[in-house]
């Protein structure tokens, strides 16, 4: 049962990729529907890896805009329909990256402080902490680690995938993978009540 799962999973993954591949050649031929197929594919996850690394939700929301603007802006370009997620997760993270750039040049001129987000409601299911313990765990990381782990297991984009959207080595992307589980893990036992 387990092997006839797995296949039936593999297949959908197969179609899921077929049709983003058909996607994206559409809206590279202009089909506004097709892009907003696209659109609609990524903007959560791309919201959420974006809010890992943005001070606020309207900074995630407007680097998401770049993001999308730069997409709509080059995807004629793009070569290989096939490498669009890789692609759209690299000018996540450069619009990301240049926000945090800009963020920490303001405060090195302005010594501003970023204004204390509000503390969320306390919520008494045990899910609710759950998934807000790993929150934080995954918050405690440096932004390269929080990266790696983001783009993993909550994007699963695989590690050559990964390597291709930080630009870097998969040994590189292999070493913060190891670490940054490391950290999590370590952040999770030690808050344990």
């Amino acid at each position: 049962m387990e092997v006839i799962e797995r296949t039936g999973s593999e297949v959908a993954s197969k179609l899921a990729r077929l049709q983003e591949k058909l996607w994206v050649l559409q809206a590279q031929e202009g089909d506004p529907s097709a892009f907003r197929s696209l659109v609609n594919l990524y903007e959560r996850q791309l919201f959420y890896y974006l809010m890992r690394f943005a001070r606020n939700q309207d900074h995630a929301a407007d680097t998401l805009q770049e993001v999308w603007l730069t997409v709509f802006r080059g995807l004629r370009n793009l070569r290989a329909p096939e490498a669009f997620r890789v692609w759209v997760y690299q000018i996540a993270h450069d619009k990301i990256a240049s926000l945090i750039r800009r963020e920490c040049r303001k405060e090195q001129f302005f010594e501003a402080f970023a204004e204390e987000q509000p503390a969320g409601e306390l919520y008494a299911d045990p899910l609710f902490e759950r998934i807000d313990l790993a929150h934080c765990a995954l918050d405690s990381l440096s932004p390269e680690h929080r990266e790696v782990l983001t783009l993993r297991f909550l994007r699963d984009l695989s590690l050559e995938e990964i390597a291709e959207t930080l630009r870097c080595s998969s040994g590189t992307v292999k070493s913060r993978l190891h670490y940054a589980k490391f950290q999590a893990r370590k952040f999770l036992e030690e808050t344990k009540l």
